[in-house]
């Protein structure tokens, strides 16, 4: 091969790198990939959560401190790698540490101080809505949906009211708090170590895929159905990071700028998903109520209002906040934190008191609590039919509002 000829080789092979790996994706690309993600976990009888791997960690951390046996915190918990949940959002958070080195965009940044008050904040209200709800924006609102449960939807009424509310106290505290406003001196990576960022990215991709591989082929059932988690997991943090995609903005957005890419994108995601699902339901694949909380709709609401507030202070939501952790966004490990413990504390305070503890005595298909039951749309309904097509217009309709928010700003606040 002459001179010429391997350097247009090298040449087309950066420019493919450059696109995959430094290129940001569009948003409906990674929603497309997300959802794809998400269909091969549930054909393999698995869901994607957040909230339960996040609480699992508060639960740790109360234990540490002495607040677990007045909470009820088993003394003895799963260890990291051992619960599906926390699993799932390790490979999340190491996906998108992966993908922050291949495109050379990993960086500690430390937020004004005021922001860590934010954090703290936001987080704990995220940990409160998440407890309440049953889930967070994953497992409150985008699973619900795409489980064909209202309980998604009046979550996702829930979010859009809170986050309106979080906006214009946000907006308060910018026009009337000038404390800890002056952001810190950027950190500063020298040349020569983000140079071989993408060498230490590689080096951990292939690391994860040793590791799936090494589980999946190690003749025990669970720790291969743990592959599965692993692989996904990565994935996800990985497309999230790429894509730039995040829920938190999709309910925030329009109430901002009117931009609502992220948000066509989340309609997207569930317009492809959800009649996959509902396949998947029908074949008996997997249960449709192993990720349909029994909130609807009281829970759902509240915990949407709520934790929609929450996660405009904290800066993401739960997933959000999990793959800008892995780019090295100091604020966000504090809002995970603080939604972890007191999402933890919550959920222990809420089953004490039976607002979320499960009615035993309940003898139909769903479970029910004091702030809502566990609602199928194909069963309110009675047919898959009518199920998909109220489906369908809520998606419509949404569609319609942002795409017209996008043309007038008439929603917009600021």
């Amino acid at each position: 091969m002459s001179s010429e000829n391997n350097a247009r080789w090298l040449g087309g092979f950066k420019d493919d790198y450059e696109r995959i790996f430094i290129e940001e994706w569009s948003p409906y690309v990674g929603a497309i990939l997300l959802v794809l993600v998400i269909i091969g976990l549930m054909v393999n009888g698995l869901f994607w959560g957040v909230f339960g791997g996040v609480k699992f960690w508060g639960d740790w951390i109360n234990n540490w401190i002495g607040l677990g046996p007045m909470l009820g915190v088993p003394k003895e918990l799963d260890g990291f790698l051992a619960h599906r949940m926390s699993l799932m959002n390790i490979l999340l958070v190491l996906g998108a540490f992966t993908a922050a080195l291949l495109s050379r965009q990993f960086a500690p940044n430390r937020p004004p101080k005021l922001e860590y008050i934010w954090a703290a904040l936001g987080g704990s209200l995220m940990g409160i809505g998440a407890a309440l709800a049953g889930g967070c924006t994953t497992g409150g609102f985008f699973n619900p949906v795409l489980h064909s449960s209202p309980a998604g939807w009046a979550m996702c009424a829930g979010l859009l009211a809170g986050a309106a509310i979080g906006l214009k106290l946000l907006l308060w505290t910018l026009e009337n708090i000038e404390w800890g406003m002056q952001a810190p001196p950027r950190l500063n990576v020298p040349d020569s170590i983000t140079r071989v960022y993408p060498v230490f990215g590689l080096i951990v991709l292939l690391a994860v895929v040793m590791w799936a591989t090494q589980w999946f082929g190690s003749g025990n059932e669970q720790l291969a159905s743990r592959a599965v988690i692993v692989l996904a997991g990565f994935a996800i943090g990985f497309i999230m990071h790429r894509s730039r995609l995040c829920f938190a903005r999709a309910f925030r957005e329009p109430f901002m700028t009117a931009e609502g890419d992220m948000t066509k994108a989340v309609i997207l995601a569930l317009a492809i998903g959800i009649p996959l699902a509902g396949l998947l339901f029908q074949k008996k694949i997997i249960d449709p109520y192993v990720a349909i909380p029994p909130t609807f709709w009281i829970g759902s609401i509240l915990g949407g209002i709520t934790f929609g507030i929450g996660m405009v202070f904290a800066g993401g939501c739960a997933s959000g906040g999990l793959w800008r952790m892995g780019e090295g966004h100091l604020k966000l490990w504090v809002s995970m934190f603080f939604f972890a413990w007191i999402g933890s504390i919550a959920s222990a305070l809420f089953k004490r008191f039976n607002f979320t503890a499960i009615d035993e005595t309940n003898i139909e298909t769903f479970e029910v609590t004091s702030v809502g039951f566990q609602a199928y749309l194909p069963e309110m309904f009675g047919s898959w039919g009518f199920a998909l097509l109220f489906s369908g217009l809520l998606l419509l309709t949404w569609y319609a509002l942002v795409r017209h928010n996008e043309t007038t700003e008439k929603f917009t606040l600021l």
